[in-house]
């Protein structure tokens, strides 16, 4: 490929275009590339870190370097060694940080980093470094009854530290799982051995000589702790797009063909908002990472032939306003108003249907998915099954003829069909009972 890729971020997103596309990748953490959805596996002791590394890149990658500057007049990323790497196209893939609650006592001595034993759980090296720490009986607080708090509970009560997990909302996983099961949820949960404490806010840390002592909760209550895990979600990392210049919301903002208001530079994964929404989730950073190699590779197919890249080099000759500052279909149609044999993108990426899947260890596993709306509407029909007996738990959610949204904990037989019927967005049949989208088949037979 003679165009000049260059990718910054070797999380999910940008391994993967890696992996489909000759790219220079700059990775700033010094590991090869690996999947974050494991980390919980790591630190419990399941997995050793070089389980979780992604396949290999098709251009060996440039690890443990920073991106600090992008230059879009010149088309240059400066690297914080001072090096300078030049593109014809730019992706981001700079990924998200975690959120940092604003504790009393979180930050150090030097009123910079948090104390020792207070811990992100968004990386490798936040993994080892917890898993370096928790020792049987540890006293472990993590703060967020979100996926990863959840996940990283499971994995410190396995490693046997003695964990409490606390939960500003109502119920655990609240904006995936409906009340039932989040119950369910916390049944299991406190069945590893954990204590959850739910529609409890945490106010500030203690410390001593540096070192995190314990966790101080609004109500007065004070919980012991050696180890603290902030699990308070995640916010898209946007500052090197936005101090090039670029249109950035939540996220940095693209179009259908997950274009930034820059056509020179695109953003995929957790740090790129589309149509309004930013994913924060591995499937739609993936789907996202093979659209931009499709893109790409039809626009380096356009140059060869002399035919103009498609959005990008008819821009640039129209003199019309970039994509990306408006909606995506305005912001596209804008690019290539008036340009003389402007053509539409071989791909566009309309959106990702994401599921979210988890397995929780243990004597007795769990394995839990949630896709779409799980709580109701007036006048939506819900049908329901629970198997106390077996832990079992299913629900799917119709609106008119269309199922929207569905969460089964247990028994994830079904987890296919449904997930199918969702994504396709198709009507029901008429003939099918609803209850049959809960059997194993989904009603098929």
């Amino acid at each position: 490929m003679s165009t000049r890729i260059v990718v910054v971020g070797g999380g999910t997103a940008g391994a993967r275009l890696a992996q489909r596309l000759p790219v220079t990748l700059l990775g700033e953490e010094p590991h090869a590339p690996y999947n974050r959805v494991l980390l919980a596996d790591v630190l419990a002791g399941r997995y050793a870190p070089e389980v979780i590394a992604l396949p290999g890149t098709r251009e060996p990658a440039r690890l443990g370097v920073r991106a600090v500057r992008i230059d879009r007049a010149a088309r240059t990323v400066e690297c914080a060694d001072g090096s300078l790497v030049g593109y014809d196209r730019l992706v981001l893939a700079t990924g998200s940080n975690p959120v940092l609650p604003p504790l009393r006592g979180l930050r150090g001595p030097a009123g910079t980093e948090p104390p020792e034993g207070v811990h992100a759980f968004r990386t490798l090296d936040d993994c080892l470094a917890l898993r370096d720490r928790v020792r049987p009986g540890t006293r472990a607080v993590v703060i967020g009854g979100g996926l990863l708090g959840v996940s990283a509970a499971r994995a410190l009560a396995a490693l046997g530290a003695e964990v409490v997990l606390t939960q500003q909302g109502e119920r655990l996983m609240e904006r995936q799982l409906d009340a039932s099961a989040s119950e369910l949820l916390r049944e299991h949960v406190e069945a590893l051995g954990v204590e959850v404490h739910t529609e409890c806010r945490v106010s500030g840390l203690r410390q001593r000589d540096g070192r995190v002592t314990a966790v101080e909760l609004a109500d007065g209550f004070v919980l012991d702790a050696r180890v603290v895990v902030l699990a308070c979600g995640v916010r898209p990392r946007v500052a090197l797009a936005r101090e090039a210049g670029l249109a950035v919301a939540t996220g940095i903002v693209v179009d259908d063909e997950l274009r930034t208001s820059d056509p020179y530079v695109h953003a995929i994964g957790d740090c790129a908002e589309h149509a309004g929404r930013v994913y924060g989730l591995a499937g739609p950073a993936l789907e996202q990472a093979d659209a931009v190699a499709e893109i790409l590779t039809a626009a380096e197919a356009a140059a060869r032939s002399g035919r103009p890249t498609p959005g990008t080099e008819a821009a640039a000759r129209s003199g019309r306003p970039t994509p990306g500052t408006g909606t995506a279909g305005a912001g596209l149609a804008r690019a290539t108003a008036g340009a003389e044999h402007a053509f539409a993108p071989a791909t566009a990426y309309t959106g990702t249907r994401a599921l979210t899947r988890l397995t929780l260890g243990g004597a007795a596993p769990l394995d839990l998915a949630a896709f779409g709306e799980t709580t109701a509407l007036p006048g939506d029909d819900v049908v329901q099954l629970t198997d106390a007996t077996r832990r079992a738990y299913r629900k799917v959610v119709v609106r008119g003829d269309r199922l929207v949204g569905g969460v089964l904990l247990g028994d994830l037989a079904a987890v296919g069909t449904l997930a199918r019927a969702w994504e396709g967005d198709e009507a029901l049949p008429d003939e099918a009972p609803l209850l049959h989208l809960l059997t194993h088949d989904g009603g098929s037979s």
